[in-house]
């Protein structure tokens, strides 16, 4: 029996003093601060009074340390999917405001329509679309939590609705530890809900 939802959250705070371009990069946890934030999200799903009986999350240690009280509160194992990790970046491991002022970096930047600094808005969407999809089929019934990223999580919202993929990031509506959520009917997936359950602090470091 399929899913009846499906939850992308986006994962809490991130410990990054030196406002890094982390994207891959290992080793960066949540600070204490996005502790709280994905403790806030996995409340507010509760607060849903849904059965959640599926969670997958990105590798990443931030994803993995935000899918925590998923798994407390609804008695779940997670299970990773490389698929709904964060976009590689050319950028990973800069702090991105001066890197655009650097002449020497600004070839990279030539065409933000793919984009030419990182991997490509299609390649992505497609990824964690079919990651939903196969998450969705594979659940007993209930609602599906993804953690996942900011960036794979505002590009799948795009896909699904039918718009331009290429975008700014400024423009993005995915806070930390925010919820977006999905039904699938017999055209696919849309959207049917979105919240802000720890709507503050300021990711500098997302893709």
């Amino acid at each position: 029996m399929p899913a009846e939802r499906l939850h992308l959250v986006r994962h809490g705070e991130v410990d990054n003093p030196r406002h890094l371009l982390y994207e891959r990069i290992p080793g960066y946890h949540l600070s204490e601060a996005g502790r709280a934030m994905a403790r806030s999200a996995a409340e507010h799903v509760r607060a849903l009074d849904r059965p959640v009986t599926s969670l997958v999350r990105s590798p990443l240690l931030r994803t993995r340390e935000s899918s925590e009280p998923f798994a407390e509160i609804f008695g779940l194992d997670p299970v990773d999917d490389e698929r709904v990790i964060e976009p590689w970046n050319l950028f990973a491991g800069k702090r991105m405001k001066k890197a655009v002022l650097n002449p020497l970096n600004w070839p990279l930047l030539r065409n933000p329509r793919t984009p030419s600094w990182g991997e490509p808005y299609a390649e992505i969407a497609a990824r964690v679309l079919a990651a939903m999809a196969d998450a969705w089929d594979a659940a007993d019934g209930g609602d599906v939590v993804i953690v996942a990223h900011q960036s794979p999580i505002w590009i799948a919202h795009l896909a699904i609705a039918g718009e331009r993929l290429p975008h700014s990031p400024r423009s993005r509506r995915c806070a930390l530890s925010s919820v977006t959520s999905f039904e699938r009917g017999p055209e696919g997936f849309f959207e049917v809900g979105y919240a802000e359950p720890a709507a503050t602090g300021i990711d500098l470091g997302a893709v």
